[in-house]
């Protein structure tokens, strides 16, 4: 079993940076895929980056490629999200994933442990 714990949310102005961390209990996230998703109001929960246990990474291309960076840090068992040029459309709650994959997903019954999320807010 894994526990997942996310911070770095809050309430920040577009254009600014904002640094999310998840970081795992339980067992030693080298064993897993990760990645992060995110839910606005009214919308369904999205695909944003992930990052295989190599270091590989994938991400919404649409969205977040150029502005986001997944990394991961097996030591601290821990896994990031550095979000630059903040726009009010990535206002969302944002979760952390881990899951036992071969590679790398950008789908989210592949990932078999999910965090509670953190709340980004970025205003105009």
């Amino acid at each position: 079993q894994v526990q997942l714990v996310e911070s770095g949310g809050g309430l920040v102005q577009a254009g600014d940076s904002l640094r999310l961390s998840c970081v795992a209990s339980g067992r030693t996230l080298r064993s897993y895929a990760m990645g992060w998703f995110r839910q606005a109001p009214g919308k369904e929960r999205e695909f944003v980056a992930a990052i295989s246990r190599s270091g590989g990474r994938i991400y919404d291309a649409d969205s977040v490629k150029g502005r986001f960076t997944i990394s991961r840090d097996n030591a601290k068992n821990t896994v990031s999200l550095q979000m630059n040029s903040l726009k009010p459309e990535d206002t969302a709650v944002y979760y952390c994933a881990a899951g036992v994959i071969h590679g790398i997903s950008q789908q989210e019954r592949n990932y078999d442990y999910w965090g509670q999320g953190t709340q980004v807010t970025v205003s105009l």
